[in-house]
């Protein structure tokens, strides 16, 4: 992936090649003790050479969980709709934790190695931070096509951060999280573009923060690119 650095100070400033970059979304919660290990796997991509380059990753807390002892801070009903639309979509009655899905699709071999990098070509995404905390999202498909419009999502990455769990199934461990969507919005539009406004939480702000950005068909929920990169913000 071709990342262009903004000259302006910690703006933030970056495009895409054309090549498919993957999205991986990881659907958990800080009440299940079965996370853990998913949560590790998912922190390791750090070091990882493909990282938003090949692929970009996003960690989902969803929110059912929070009934069974621990009410898990980053988790968002948003969240759990999300992944019950994926459920709808590929016909299963359930929804679980760890959960992950690689560009749309159920993925099972998260255990192996991250995804190879993708030989298909969408197009462009384009992220621009023209004042702090507000961005405009661009995309220029390879291919027109079905004048549907695109649906644009934008999150910001929370990353080392953690929590100390005092109740539910992991009662007494201290939890650190990577990737971790701390704020989250998503836009449909008819055009190529969308404008944002979105900042993480203050008492999230002073870790190392990382900004995702991906593009869906209008009406759609699988990605057809991504993009992503470590935001160097003033503090």
């Amino acid at each position: 992936m071709l990342c262009v650095e903004s000259s302006h100070g910690a703006l933030f400033e970056r495009e895409s090649e054309s090549t498919r970059v993957s999205l991986i979304e990881l659907f958990t919660s800080e009440g299940c003790s079965s996370c853990p290990p998913a949560e590790a796997w998912l922190g390791r991509l750090k070091e990882s050479p493909g990282l938003w380059r090949d692929f970009v990753p996003v960690s989902f807390h969803v929110d059912y969980w929070d009934g069974l002892g621990w009410p898990d801070r980053f988790a968002r009903k948003e969240f759990t709709q999300r992944q019950q639309a994926y459920a709808q979509k590929w016909r299963t009655e359930s929804v679980y934790t760890p959960g992950f899905v690689l560009d749309g699709r159920e993925w099972t071999g998260w255990r192996t190695s991250p995804p190879k990098r993708s030989s298909l070509k969408p197009g462009v995404l384009r992220v621009k931070e023209t004042a702090p905390g507000a961005f405009t999202v661009s995309f220029s498909p390879t291919t027109e096509g079905g004048g549907r419009g695109w649906r644009f999502h934008l999150a910001v990455l929370g990353n080392g951060v953690s929590s100390n769990v005092k109740a539910g199934e992991n009662s007494g461990r201290r939890l650190t999280h990577d990737f971790v969507v701390i704020a989250f919005q998503e836009k449909q539009t008819a055009t190529n573009e969308a404008k944002f406004e979105l900042k993480p939480p203050n008492e999230l702000a002073n870790g190392r923060l990382a900004l995702a950005a991906w593009v869906s068909r209008a009406g759609e929920q699988e990605p057809a690119q991504a993009l992503g990169g470590w935001w160097e913000r003033d503090r």
